[in-house]
């Protein structure tokens, strides 16, 4: 590709998986209990 791409998008994300997730999001307690049975 010739020149800059300003339109590009970041490869990364720094934002961890616990902060996209909402605190009333129905998977949370099955992880809670999930992680105890492990």
């Amino acid at each position: 590709m010739r020149g800059t791409d300003t339109h590009q998008q970041m490869l990364f994300s720094y934002v961890s998986p616990e902060a996209r997730v909402p605190q009333d999001h129905p998977l949370r307690p099955i992880r809670k209990m999930a992680d105890k049975a492990l």
